[in-house]
């Protein structure tokens, strides 16, 4: 949808300022004077300089056309390097989509996805106020979410919980933010919140496997051993797919010991 909406507007583009460049080329051919002498030769003054004005103005319209089709193809390579796990290749091009374009929001998540692929928190929550400014000032849900997860790794756990907690108010059927809180919750010790929270999003989503684990951690790491093998143990009840079982029973190994 993106691709065929970008297509559209850039043809456009491009036939509006052909259409444009003819008019005016054809309202200055008309200004041609039969008039001689000192006259005339200003027409023609005047004329030789419009057409220079009208050329100028073509060059550059275009030239903008032309940066707006370099940053889409910037942003497309980005999205496929990212999916080849080429990730320097795809930091490179979505930063030059960006500066090409930097009011486009979309070249900011194509950005901001190849800094967390290349661990770059730091620098990906810099450009929080840069998504601010582009969404109206509140972020969208997959942007709070992906610089929740950039405070996250840089243990900044008290700017994590309030991006989740605005998440999990607009959506509450959204499981990632939820158990993102919850890990945040655990890494500061509140283990009260945390556990409230991944009670919650097992109870809308009981085989939400992150959760599970979540769980299982803070009830190990909070001392209480048999609490984390019970949960771990309850998941017989439900439908998990093979690599989360497997995921389960080397938990409950490591926890046993």
């Amino acid at each position: 949808m993106e691709i065929a909406r970008f297509i559209f507007w850039t043809a456009m583009k491009g036939l509006g300022l052909a259409f444009l460049g003819l008019l005016a080329v054809k309202a200055v051919g008309a200004m041609r004077s039969a008039a001689r002498g000192p006259e005339g030769g200003r027409t023609a003054i005047l004329r030789g300089f419009l057409y220079a004005v009208i050329a100028a103005l073509v060059v550059l319209s275009a030239r903008n056309i032309g940066y707006d089709i370099a940053a889409e193809i910037y942003a497309r390579a980005s999205s496929n390097d990212l999916a080849e796990g080429k990730t320097g290749r795809a930091y490179a091009n979505a930063l030059r989509a960006v500066e090409m374009r930097p009011g486009v929001l979309r070249y900011w998540r194509a950005l901001a996805l190849a800094k967390l692929g290349l661990r770059q928190f730091h620098s990906l929550v810099q450009d929080v106020p840069a998504f601010q400014a582009l969404s109206g000032g509140a972020l969208a849900e997959e942007d709070g979410y992906c610089m929740a997860v950039g405070y996250y790794f840089q243990a900044r756990y008290d700017m994590v919980t309030p991006l989740t907690q605005d998440m999990i108010r607009q959506n509450p059927m959204y499981a990632a933010p939820y158990v993102l809180q919850g890990y945040a919750y655990t890494a500061q010790k509140r283990f009260a919140e945390a556990e409230r929270t991944f009670v919650e999003v097992l109870r809308l989503f009981p085989t939400q496997a992150s959760a599970v684990e979540g769980l299982a951690h803070l009830y190990f790491v909070g001392g209480n051993k048999a609490g984390a093998l019970d949960i771990l143990e309850q998941t017989k009840k439900f439908p998990f797919p093979p690599e989360s079982r497997l995921r389960f029973e080397a938990l409950k190994a490591l926890y046993a010991q």
